[in-house]
């Protein structure tokens, strides 16, 4: 339904990855690996896209708190988590129309996959299962914010230290001291592992590969971060819920 009333969040939601793979492919993947790291970047492009997309349900759902929608569904017998898990589950339809923009785009500049179909499917689900979580994050931002720009403001400022400081787009071993740790332990990291593995696509030649147990076991621990952030982010939402119902 928001994207029927404001399609220019579809526009940005395919733009803003396609922008991406093209920039860090052409401009940066020369100077990184040409065409093994534009195989190596889908990975790190999908985890990316999806944590920005929780920008979605922030200010989308800090909307609809403005505008008093909320408060008619208050008014309505149904669950207090239907309402946040209903805006949650919706913005999931963002989120494969990204994936599939950029697999297409992946496809487009060469990238190719070594797996087969249960794999693929695998890194279908983990995608579609970290795009809620991150959704859940968004939720918990729109119901803390004050209004629809301090929810804008909140959910972006978080996610280009959780995405940059990462192994999307470059090994975490390549990165100096504390924000080595920082990224091998990072769930942005742990997804973009766990697609490479899945899809088959290797590092490209010179690239340090990251040691430690999240790089070793990236798909356990890409799903356990999914869930931990689920169970972290929806209490605190739903709480956030009922309070705001009290009022």
């Amino acid at each position: 339904l928001n994207v029927q009333r404001t399609p220019g969040a579809l526009v940005t939601g395919i733009a803003q990855p396609i922008i991406f793979v093209l920039i860090l492919a052409f401009v940066f993947g020369g100077a990184l690996g040409g065409a093994d790291y534009r195989q190596f970047l889908i990975g790190g492009i999908l985890a990316q896209t999806l944590t920005f997309n929780s920008s979605f349900t922030a200010v989308y759902l800090a909307k609809d708190l403005q505008s008093g929608l909320i408060d008619r569904l208050r008014t309505l017998p149904m669950s207090r988590v239907g309402v946040i898990l209903g805006r949650t589950s919706s913005d999931l339809v963002p989120s494969v129309i990204s994936i599939a923009v950029i697999l297409t785009c992946g496809l487009a500049i060469g990238g190719r996959g070594d797996s087969g179909p249960l794999e693929v499917l695998a890194a279908f689900a983990l995608l579609l299962r970290f795009a809620v979580a991150t959704s859940w994050i968004g939720a918990t931002i729109a119901l803390t914010a004050k209004s629809v720009e301090v929810a804008q403001s909140l959910g972006l400022l978080w996610l280009f230290p959780v995405c940059f400081i990462s192994g999307a787009f470059v090994s975490a071993d390549m990165l100096p001291g504390p924000l080595r740790a920082f990224a091998e332990w990072n769930p942005v990291t742990a997804v973009a592992s766990a697609v490479r593995e899945l899809f088959g696509n290797a590092a490209p030649s010179g690239f340090t590969a990251a040691g430690g147990w999240p790089a070793e076991n990236a798909v356990l621990y890409a799903f356990l971060c999914s869930v931990a952030i689920i169970a972290i982010f929806a209490p605190i939402a739903v709480w956030q819920y009922r309070r705001i119902s009290r009022r």
